[in-house]
């Protein structure tokens, strides 16, 4: 029953950060127990690294159905620029559904 200062993010999750003090139960010099209780608790205005990186996908994927849309609004000129377009989106949402799987795993082996 070490104890740790931990840091939780505007989005709920949180990480361990900084070693604050050892407990009675552990007698060798510089070692831990195992056991990880919250010292203190440091709250972040940002978002984890997961929901960052979901953020951006959501943004890159909003930008490539606009180009999708305003070029086939334009004509059909660019059919395989379309077909790539495409592709990139479906790309992008299969990456997104895959981060959102390991935000969940992450929130459900912790609850």
């Amino acid at each position: 029953m070490c104890f740790y200062n931990q840091k939780r993010f505007a989005c709920g999750d949180w990480s361990w950060t900084s070693f604050a003090h050892r407990c009675n139960y552990e007698y060798r010099t510089g070692e831990t127990c195992g056991m990880r209780l919250v010292n203190t608790t440091e709250f972040e205005t940002a978002q984890c690294r997961l929901c960052e990186k979901i953020e951006t996908k959501y943004r890159r994927r909003s930008a490539e159905m606009d180009r999708l849309t305003r070029w086939k609004r334009e004509g059909g000129t660019l059919v395989a620029s379309m077909d790539k377009s495409q592709k990139i989106i479906m790309d992008l949402e299969k990456e997104i559904r895959q981060l959102q799987r390991e935000r969940d795993e992450k929130r459900k082996a912790l609850a």
